[in-house]
């Protein structure tokens, strides 16, 4: 027989998620909006915030994606409540983890659409104050040899890299020592379900 391989926090978060967007909510009025992932893999994900003096005031969301994915954002969804816009832009997948106790390392990419949907909420709301571009999302150095960032991955991932040869010929990465592999795999694997 299978364990449960989910934590408890997962477990509650699955079963009674927060702030989900419901039907008779339909017309719940935001201050910003983002949309994220990939209806052909089944992940995609809405984030609709309220957003007074630039402190989130509340939030709804509405997700097609697996329990890592609802609970994630459930978890996210309590966590920004009362933070900051500057402080909220921040958050990481890596940050909501620690919070639920672990996911499978198979879902971590699924924890990925929350954050990216509330920055894409955040920038929508700085839009629409004429602050378009006052945050940008920091990059993280993947291949250490030739100082490629997951900015650069996901660029080539949006030129139409799809496998590892492919950002390869786009970006030279692994041509080192080629450590980074694993991990410039699972950017590949995240920006599929979050773009298609």
């Amino acid at each position: 027989m299978n364990a449960w391989v989910y934590s408890d926090i997962v477990k509650e978060h699955f079963s009674n998620p927060r702030n989900v967007l419901l039907e008779d909510e339909e017309t719940w009025q935001a201050d910003g909006s983002g949309i994220t992932g990939n209806i052909r893999c089944g992940d995609q994900m809405l984030m609709l915030l309220r957003i007074r003096d630039d402190v989130i005031s509340d939030v709804r969301w509405k997700t097609y994606g697996c329990a890592s994915a609802i609970a994630s954002t459930s978890m996210l969804s309590e966590t920004i409540k009362g933070m900051s816009i500057a402080d909220a832009y921040r958050i990481k997948p890596d940050d909501l983890v620690k919070k639920l106790g672990g996911l499978p390392e198979n879902k971590i990419h699924c924890s990925v659409l929350g954050d990216k949907a509330l920055r894409a909420a955040i920038d929508d709301y700085l839009a629409k104050t004429g602050r378009a571009g006052l945050f940008k999302e920091e990059s993280v150095v993947i291949c250490n040899c030739l100082q490629i960032t997951d900015k650069d991955i996901e660029t080539a991932f949006h030129n139409g890299a799809r496998t590892w040869e492919d950002l390869q010929a786009a970006t030279k990465i692994g041509t080192v020592c080629g450590g980074c592999k694993p991990r410039a795999l699972e950017l590949l694997h995240e920006y599929e379900h979050l773009y298609g």
